[in-house]
């Protein structure tokens, strides 16, 4: 008698990871927001410090980016009913190309309706068998996921490390194409990339160079044009990828480069013809957040004044940052346990922030990763300190082995907590190995 087939529904079946976290009370991810106000908003009817987005600018609910985004619905409709290709083509889909390509001094840009499809769409268009891509190992998992399935090669160097790129290129054959792919700030970590000295080595091996700037856009160079723009290398990069979802405040993402490529992602970017084009809301209010992050330079110039404050007063509590040197800071807690409850805290203490865990970090160095906004006041991050510092005592924080014994990755997660989750139960829920904590990954998406 013939086995009965696989039932490709077990898997969900199985999965306990979210009801564990849930009936332990600490369950980070979807929380449904009734209010956005940029610096804050309104969740389970109370108002929350919202330390959790990447509206670095705090131009998503910029009255005057809604109403430029009201204006395109009157005009346009709700949605454009076809792909960019074929009918889905709008004025203002041009009109933004034409303006990011302006800024960004580039001949040319195409709009993909989401920052992943960008880059998976141009990794695969571009490359073929027998093509490598140069990838840092840091980069984000829409990168990751477009070297997987793009033609070309995946082949991962060491973090923002040039002499790792070096030996990989040497052992390419003379005839491989080759493209150095990596994000101008680090989603994780707010590292910024090494680009003057990957770039150098990229050069010397004939390498194309790939740079993602979704969270460097609005953030670094003049006027916010990003990493490339920061360190001079506009003249060097062939590749400038940039998403909407951050610093402008919607949603969608772009590919800018010479004309030809434009033109060739344009007919051979499967993420692009075979998909709905970017709605006229999210196009028209875009366009609106990208002239007023040119004209109002003081939100970046109040941005980086927050980002040193916060750099600086995590510091002083104590708190491990890592090698973050933007508005992205990443809290390490250690324990994944106890980054959750951690963030449960700091939840009910009025503070909205999420967790990132194992795969997203090593295991046993969680984190509660934060990120910061022109539009914070003084008054809104002495609070976050304040609270930070208060939790950081009651929960031990600095006792965890992350803090203890730095260097020993183990991982010390478990949903299944005993039925007590008191301060004293979490402190001493060490020594537990994971066993179901890999599914529960970081819920932070770009």
């Amino acid at each position: 008698m013939s086995k009965a087939p696989k039932d490709i529904f077990q898997k969900c079946r199985d999965y306990r990871d979210t009801a564990d976290a849930r009936a332990q009370g600490f369950y980070p991810y979807f929380r449904s927001i009734e209010e956005p106000h940029g610096n804050y908003v309104i969740c389970e009817g109370e108002r929350k410090i919202m330390i959790g987005s990447n509206n670095y600018l705090g131009l998503a609910q910029d009255p005057r980016v809604v109403e430029a985004a009201c204006e395109a619905i009157k005009k346009y409709g709700s949605g454009c009913t076809g792909s960019r290709l074929l009918n889905g083509t709008i004025k203002l889909h041009v009109e933004l190309e034409e303006a990011l390509a302006d800024f960004l001094g580039r001949d040319a840009a195409i709009l993909f309706s989401t920052g992943f499809f960008a880059n998976q769409g141009a990794l695969i268009a571009l490359t073929e068998d027998g093509d490598a891509i140069l990838c840092d190992r840091e980069n984000h998992a829409s990168i990751i996921d477009g070297c997987n399935f793009a033609p070309g090669k995946l082949i991962p160097f060491r973090h923002n490390s040039a002499n790792s790129l070096e030996n990989r290129l040497k052992r390419l054959p003379d005839e491989a194409g080759r493209v150095v792919i990596l994000d101008g700030v680090f989603s994780m970590s707010g590292d910024i990339a090494e680009l003057p000295e990957i770039n150098t080595v990229a050069k010397r091996h004939h390498a194309a160079m790939y740079v993602d700037e979704a969270h460097s856009l609005g953030v670094l160079g003049r006027q916010g044009r990003g990493a490339v723009d920061h360190f001079g290398l506009n003249d060097e990069v062939e590749i400038v990828m940039g998403t909407f979802s951050k610093s402008l405040g919607s949603m969608g993402g772009f590919i800018a480069g010479d004309a030809q490529m434009i033109e060739y992602l344009k007919h051979r970017a499967r993420c692009l013809i075979f998909t709905a084009a970017l709605a006229p809301a999210v196009v028209g209010g875009v366009k609106k957040a990208l002239e007023l992050m040119q004209e109002e330079t003081w939100r970046i110039d109040q941005l980086w004044k927050n980002t040193r404050k916060m750099h600086e007063g995590f510091k002083r509590i104590g708190f491990k940052i890592g090698s973050t040197q933007t508005p992205i800071v990443p809290i390490l807690i250690g324990s994944e346990a106890k980054a959750f409850i951690f963030t449960q805290r700091l939840f009910e203490e009025g503070i909205f922030a999420t967790p990132a865990i194992y795969p997203a970090v090593r295991y046993g160095e969680a984190i509660v990763r934060t990120s910061f906004m022109a539009t914070h006041t003084d008054e809104d991050l002495d609070r976050v300190l304040e609270v930070f510092e208060k939790l950081a005592r009651e929960l031990g924080t600095f006792d965890d082995p992350a803090y203890a014994n730095p260097g020993r990755r183990k991982n010390i997660f478990d949903f299944r907590l005993p039925d007590s989750v008191e301060e004293e139960a979490v402190r001493e829920n060490g020594g537990s190995h994971s066993q179901n904590g890999s599914g529960l990954h970081a819920a932070l998406s770009r």
